[in-house]
This record gives structure tokens, sequence and C-alpha cells, in this order.
């Protein structure tokens, strides 16, 4: 197999390069007309350089108002674990009818909003449009599978039922344990490393390493700016929150807002592929293994993330049971996995919300929060920095009324 293997390039993969900017039908990140004229901020205060602090930075940069983000360790989060599956299809769930329409607009955007931070910074972003596979590891999750995907045909989604053999023709490393799949030609991946450092790149100094601890106002309660931990003030138009779990700790924030947030963990294993087994698999690989959720993601540098347990604990660190759990599930799946070598194990924690969908709106005069993105930030940062950019802007009207209600951080009765 090692040597077959080695030969398959990344099947049904393509790698989205640059794109002229100018083809983006979202009027007003192309608009050169000036903040000032248009009513909107010429400046903005972000706390938390995340993928949510950081796309909403970007997004904003580009419609030409001038951003600060402060935050002593960017991209060290929930993104910097994250493997990056877009995948708003397989990640369908029941009993959560307001985040699947977030998760199909952020996902048809998606494409376009990676091309334009690739043309801005000059290279790719690690962005792959290969389809997923999603597996069953026994009968019974060979049933739960099939109750998913006639959920998702009732739903109108592109779903499709392959044989265990046309998916071992396609990806030789799945094992005998492997007995049910179904190929979702829509759920792609990016890297949110590679995504998050080229907007770093992009933004420069504007990224003040120091972390957010207050939120500044004037006489007439309007947020005018940050306080970072270094004693600094740092002054704007308007103020922007999204530093995941950590928004909790800046103080000026209503405490009915920040109670709702709750710290997620779950661990994620990187791994390396030996030469001779390359490419191990060649797009997503999910599963369910006895009730639990596993994936493999690759990346094209011959490495792997292999994710993700759910836990609500006061653990901060890699718990033993979570790596046991990953290893054995993904062997089931793929064997080879037990070849390969760990370089990584994270454990880090993502910020939920009471219904595990985003909180992202305005919450006083000059202030505006986007957060609560739980496991699904990478996938839902095009369509949240977008409106979190469109509410600074005062332009929220551009996007749908339905998806605007959903994110409502007042949703909960708790204005």
């Amino acid at each position: 197999m090692g040597t077959a293997a080695t030969r398959r390039e990344f099947a049904g993969s393509t790698v989205v390069g640059h794109v002229d900017t100018k083809s983006h039908n979202h009027a007003a990140e192309t608009s050169t007309i000036p903040p000032s004229e248009r009513g909107r901020p010429s400046s903005v205060v972000i706390a938390g350089a995340g993928i949510i602090g950081l796309t909403t930075a970007w997004r904003l940069r580009r419609r030409g108002i001038e951003v600060t983000v402060l935050d002593d360790a960017p991209v060290s989060g929930a993104s910097f674990a994250a493997a990056g599956m877009l995948a708003p299809v397989s990640e369908v769930i029941w009993d959560q009818p307001t985040l699947y329409p977030l998760m199909v607009e952020s996902g048809r955007i998606y494409r376009d909003f990676a091309a334009a931070i690739a043309h801005d910074v000059g290279h790719d972003i690690g962005y792959l449009e290969s389809s997923t596979f999603v597996c069953a590891g026994d009968s019974a999750d060979r049933q739960t599978l099939n109750e998913l995907l006639e959920l998702q045909h009732r739903m109108g989604m592109t779903v499709n039922r392959i044989s265990v053999s046309q998916a071992r023709a396609a990806e030789p490393a799945l094992g005998p344990g492997c007995v049910g799949v179904v190929d979702i030609p829509g759920d792609h991946q990016v890297d949110p490393r590679r995504l998050c450092g080229a907007i770093l790149e992009f933004l420069g100094d504007r990224v003040v390493p120091t972390r957010a601890s207050e939120v500044l106002f004037n006489e007439d309660h309007r947020a005018i700016g940050l306080r970072g931990a270094n004693g600094k003030s740092y002054r704007a138009d308007h103020v922007v929150l999204a530093a995941g779990v950590d928004t909790g700790a800046i103080t000026g924030i209503p405490q009915a807002l920040t109670d709702l947030l709750r710290p997620v963990r779950g661990e994620v294993l990187r791994l390396r592929v030996p030469e001779a087994l390359r490419p191990l698999v060649t797009r997503t690989i999910r599963g369910v293994v006895q009730g639990n959720a596993v994936y493999i993601v690759p990346r094209a540098d011959g490495t792997i993330v292999l994710g993700a347990t759910t836990r609500e604990d006061d653990m901060v660190g890699v718990r033993a049971e979570g790596v046991h759990q990953l290893l054995r599930d993904a062997h089931r799946l793929v064997p080879g996995i037990l070849d390969c070598e760990i370089y990584e194990m994270t454990a880090k924690a993502r910020p939920g919300s009471p219904d595990d969908v985003p909180m992202v709106g305005r919450v006083g005069d000059g202030l505006t929060v986007s957060m609560g993105y739980f496991r699904h930030g990478i996938l839902l940062a095009a369509i949240g920095s977008r409106i979190g950019a469109d509410i600074v802007c005062g332009t929220e009207k551009d996007n749908n009324p339905a998806l605007l209600a959903a994110v409502n951080p007042f949703r909960f009765g708790n204005r």
C-alpha cells in the first residue's frame, strides 16, 4: 500500500490561489468611498487575535478602516488547535435548526473568502476542495450513519452513499473496520494556522502584543477604546470583542453576556506520516466508531490532524483517556495511523454559547461582540466576520434577517 500511496495525489483537491478582489459580490468590502463619508467608523480596536478577531480585522481593513488588534498570544487558543474542517453537511445536527443555515452560507462563500485572503498576502492558505468520507465502524454505527444520511437527504443536501470497495479504491488505507461510507463532495478543509498566519502577515504591526483588559467608555457610556494589560489605552471609534473564552475576563462587558460563555475542551493530535506511507489518506476521513465521532484530516506536508474529543471539566491539559480514544477509533478506520509519529497534542478551550450558536451583534453604543463559536469557528469565520464587520459599519441589513436573528446576542432574554 505504501508504494501505491506515494504515487497518489490529493484526490479531487483544488488549491484556491489568487483572485481579483473586485469580483466579490458583497458590496461593502469593495467600496472605495472613505469611511467618514459613509457614516462608518474610521477606526476600530479589536480584542482577540484568533480566527474571528483576525478575519473581522481583515474585512474592516479591506473596507478602508484603520484597525488595531490586541492579543498577547495571537493564534494560540482554539484556532491554533483546530483541524479546519469546512463541513456544513456532515456537521448537521438534529436539534440545531438555526446553526445549519449559518454553516451553509459560510460554506457557500468560503471559496471566495479564502481566495481573497490568499490574494492579499500573495500565497495560498491551505484551502482544499477535496470531498469528505464519513465512515461507520460497526453495524450500530452504520445505522447511525443511515439516520444521518436520511436527515441530510430530507434537507436537500448533496451526499452520496458509496460501497466500501469504492471507498477503498479511492483511499486504500481504509481498514476492514470500515463497514459503511458516505461521500460528501461539498465538505472541504482549510489549514487554520496558515489562514491566521496569512492575516497576521497582512495586518503586520496593527496586531499589538498585549491582552485587552478593559473597555473604555466616555461620559455618555459610549465605548471609545480598550485598555491593554500593558497599561496603555487604545482609542477607536468602535470596539469589537472577539477574544474567545477570554472575552469574559475583559471588564466593562455586561455580565448577562459573559455568563453565557463556557469553555469546552477537546483533545486534538497532530501526527507525522512516515515517508513510505504518504499520503496515508488524501481527503478528510470522518467516522462514527462505537458512537464516538472521530476525524482524520490530512495536510499536503505529510502530517495529519486527528480529533477531537469534547469535554467540560477542569483539566486544562491533555487527558490520557482522550488520546487513547482518538487513536483507538482512528485505528478502527485507518489502521496505518498507529505507524505515525505523534508530534503535538493540544486540548484548547472552545467558546460555547447556551445553544452552541455564535453571539454576534451590537451590545452597546460603539461596542460589538463576536463570540461563542464553539467547535465551528473556522467554518463560520467567513460569515461571522462578514456579519461582524457589517454591524460595525452599519450595513448589517445586507445580510439575511434570519441569520442576524440566529446570532443575536440577546436571543436568550439576557438584555
